[in-house]
């Protein structure tokens, strides 16, 4: 197979796909069972697709169904699914002393959502520092829980396992040791638990291009990028906002035996988690039908580019907004934070958005056919193609067509869903000729 002729977009999704089928046959070995029996193969392909998009829709409970070599391989495939399969074979790169060439810098600032070529290789070095000092600090401060919880050996892989999942918007937890498919609804009032998580989450979301640019501008503001401006400011919103809306939605509901601090500390997790992360310290088949469309709202926009998060991308809905509100204003240029928007980043925005529609009303329209609802389905559509891993329970239950469904929006996702449009799409034509132009009724 003559890969140098395939384009960056091919090479990225071709390489997700072989992690997912690698993932899946790893799975479905009876040493990754606990009762030392294998799998169905498309349960173990679901699971593997569900890590290395870093996603956490399961079929299985965690802990219940998988040994310790399961659970190492999910971790594995979270953890290369996160970073991205390209700055890992980087990072394999540089420590065996192979020189870093020209088209493997450019796969490598595609994977990672850098702006430009040059200096990517460092941008890599820094995130892989950058994951190891988040993970690390993670595990420490869940280990002054678990630990006692749990003893020494199974307390630390607790931790481990746990702050890897969060900082890469995963959603995979061990929890099944409690209650299978519990998540975290067991520690909703644990300020440590929670708060943990969900700074994990958040720094996983942003983006390592994000970090890069506060690191070399040294927090000053003024000296950010629009890119790092923008999915900072929309980041704060969007958590503002979903947590506010949580406590008015479930303040009779839910939340109605909680004290103030925990339904605010409930309130802001829900708002944090639907950012493509997976965990739940509420129930959310419980949920009111206006929180479950706030989440469906949350996970359909999603974290930053870059980042270890699905969705559109707080940028894309950022540049949709400012497009919006400059055609309300009959405004020729589109600005964002005094910045005049270039005409290929809309279309992108647009384009992306619009492809990422087409591909979730697909998904809803098959599991409504599958005698799904049209809430769950519609919830658990945006969930896998949001890489989110959040649902209302009915993941076990999916047929086969379904899960198959399910398996290719979740990859769709982590790969985006416009780069897996444009690996499978026609070559780019640059003919000099152009059709007449043409007038239509819009609005």
């Amino acid at each position: 197979m003559n890969t140098n002729r395939w384009s960056t977009t091919q090479i990225l999704s071709f390489g997700f796909a072989m992690l997912i089928l690698i993932g899946g046959l790893l799975l479905s070995l009876p040493v990754a069972g606990k009762n030392g029996a294998g799998i169905p193969f498309l349960n173990a392909l679901f699971t593997s697709a569900s890590a290395t998009c870093v996603t956490g829709l399961v079929v299985y409970d965690t802990w219940t169904q998988f040994s310790y070599f399961g659970q190492a391989v999910i971790l594995l495939l979270i953890q290369i699914g996160g970073l991205g399969f390209m700055a890992v074979a980087i990072l394999v790169s540089l420590a065996v002393g192979r020189r870093i060439g020209l088209r493997e810098r450019s796969l490598l600032a595609e994977a990672v959502s850098s702006m430009q070529v040059g200096g990517v290789v460092r941008l890599v070095r820094r995130m892989l520092i950058g994951t190891a000092l988040f993970e690390g600090i993670g595990a420490l401060l869940l280990a002054i829980r678990f630990v006692p919880m749990f003893g020494a050996g199974q307390g630390l892989w607790f931790a481990v396992f746990h702050s890897v999942s969060a900082f890469c918007n995963a959603g995979f937890d061990l929890m099944g040791v409690r209650s299978p498919f519990s998540s975290l609804t067991s520690f909703y009032d644990d300020p440590l638990i929670i708060l943990t998580i969900a700074g994990l989450i958040i720094a996983g979301g942003i983006g390592f291009v994000v970090w890069n640019d506060l690191i070399e501008s040294r927090f000053h503001f003024k000296n950010l990028h629009l890119h790092t401006r923008a999915v900072l400011f929309s980041t704060l919103a969007l958590l503002l906002i979903g947590t506010v809306a949580f406590v008015s939605l479930e303040y009779s509901g839910t939340m109605r035996s909680m004290n103030p601090g925990t339904r605010i500390l409930s309130a802001f997790f829900q708002s944090v988690t639907p950012r493509t992360a997976g965990f739940n310290s509420l129930d959310i088949a419980s949920l009111s039908d206006g929180s479950k469309f706030v989440t469906m709202l949350l996970m359909f926009i999603g974290a930053a580019p870059g980042g270890t998060g699905g969705g559109i991308k707080v940028t894309t809905f950022a540049v949709m907004v400012a497009s919006v509100l400059a055609q309300l204003r009959a405004r020729d240029d589109v600005n964002l934070f005094h910045f005049r928007l270039e005409a290929e980043a809309i279309r992108r925005a647009f384009c992306g958005t619009a492809v990422y529609l087409a591909m979730t009303v697909g998904g809803i329209l098959i599991l409504c056919a599958q005698e799904q609802s049209l809430t769950a389905a519609a919830f658990e559509t945006l969930s896998a193609i949001g890489t989110v891993g959040l649902t209302v329970g009915i993941t076990p239950t999916l047929q086969a067509l379904s899960r198959i469904a399910i398996i290719l929006l979740m990859y769709a996702g982590r790969v985006g869903s416009l780069t897996v449009f444009m690996a499978v799409a026609q070559p780019k034509h640059n003919g000099k000729l152009k059709n007449p132009v043409g007038k239509i009724i819009v609005g």
